[in-house]
């Protein structure tokens, strides 16, 4: 994708995302270039899709890279809310290494 704004009416496509154990959701918009996360998350309704869904604004990134919801996006851009740890990663292979 480009990552120059649709000079037509200002605007550009991003996507954002969320996921449970049990469904994804990828949802496409557009947006006034300039636009931020936050901005993004809200405009897309999300959490329409997910009722009760509490955004963490330290659980958020654009392709993997943690960002601040005051980040401006840029056309492409896929937004990404994460979801808090169930366990700790490191606990999980010190079991699993222990079970062995």
């Amino acid at each position: 994708m480009s990552t120059e704004p649709d000079s037509a009416n200002g605007a550009i496509t991003v996507e954002v995302v969320y996921a449970t154990p049990a469904r994804q959701v990828l949802l496409r918009l557009e947006v006034p270039a300039g636009c931020t996360v936050s901005e993004a998350i809200d405009r897309s309704k999300i959490r329409d899709e997910f009722p009760g869904l509490t955004v963490d604004p330290a659980a958020v990134g654009v392709f993997s890279r943690k960002v601040p919801l005051e980040h401006h996006l840029r056309d492409g851009d896929r937004v990404e809310i994460y979801r808090p740890l169930l366990t700790d990663p490191k606990e999980t292979r010190r079991r699993r290494a222990k079970s062995r």
